[in-house]
């Protein structure tokens, strides 16, 4: 099986670094079978999508900036997470791209965060801070807050979920 990388005229936003489901677009493979990606495969069709985020992410020639970094990063994985198929992956290959992502991390800022390092720098204020800077829309700071509940408290989120969905109609 064979994938290719590709992306749309519409993956930038001018405004902002946009990574909403189109950007992780990057990444869409179109898979001839169900299958789950190779390992390999699934570096080679997510390389782009790290390539682009350190591009977004460098002040200087060499020089990324590691708040605005992680804020592209936990994008990625909020949106990767919370729809799979949008990115022709199945949620069998969350596993392996969890540790590709981890391993671009560490390469890239020399990070040895964990998911859930990550999710609690965008909970600070740093976090927020670097949300700021990177102009990102309300409903983008919502996506990623979301996710950061998730996983840094998922009794709470649930508790949270469950009365919301009481209140409703």
């Amino acid at each position: 099986m064979s994938c290719t990388p590709v992306r749309s005229d519409n993956d930038k936003c001018d405004k902002e670094p946009y990574f909403e489901a189109a950007t992780v677009a990057i990444a869409y493979c179109h898979l001839q079978h169900g299958d789950m990606l190779l390992d390999d495969e699934l570096k080679q069709t997510f390389d782009p999508v790290f390539a682009d985020i350190r591009g977004r992410a460098t002040v200087a020639d060499n020089f990324i900036d590691r708040n605005l970094y992680r804020v592209y990063i936990a994008t990625l994985w909020s949106n990767v997470v919370l729809s799979p198929e949008e990115v022709g992956i199945e949620e069998d290959d969350l596993e392996v791209l969890h540790d590709l992502v981890l391993a671009e991390m560490r390469d890239a800022i020399g990070s040895s965060e964990s998911m859930k390092d990550l999710y609690q720098f965008i909970s600070s204020k740093d976090g927020e801070k670097a949300m700021q800077e990177a102009h990102i829309t309300q409903t983008h700071k919502d996506l990623l807050n979301y996710f950061a509940s998730m996983i840094l408290d998922p009794e709470g989120h649930k508790r949270w979920m469950d009365h919301i969905r009481d209140k409703q109609p």
